[in-house]
C-alpha cells in the first residue's frame, strides 16, 4: 500500500491499520435470542458489531460455535408436552 502524500510514516501506519478487515454474518434474530447472544459473547466473544434491535454481524469462523451454543441455550427455556406428562 502507498503512503499517502504529505503524511508522515506513522500516520501511513496507522492507515494500515484501519484497512484491515475480517470476515462476517449477517445475523438476524428477535430481540430475546439477541440478549442471549449478547451474553454468550460476553464469556467467549464472537460479536464484531451490534447493529439494532435484530442485527448483529458476527465473526464468519465462529458462526458455528454461536449457533450450536444458541441451540442448547433454547433448549433449555423451551417447554415440551412429553417432558410434562
Amino acid at each position: 500500500m502507498r503512503a499517502i502524500k504529505g503524511a508522515r510514516s506513522s500516520e501511513s501506519l496507522n492507515l494500515n491499520r484501519l484497512l484491515i478487515g475480517s470476515k462476517g454474518i449477517l445475523f438476524t434474530c428477535d430481540s430475546a435470542v439477541k440478549q442471549i447472544l449478547l451474553s454468550m459473547n460476553e464469556r467467549a466473544p464472537f460479536i464484531i458489531e451490534d447493529l439494532d434491535d435484530y442485527h448483529l454481524i458476527i465473526k464468519a469462523d465462529e458462526e458455528y460455535r454461536a449457533r450450536k451454543e444458541l441451540d442448547t441455550e433454547l433448549e433449555k427455556n423451551t417447554y415440551s408436552l412429553e417432558a410434562s406428562q
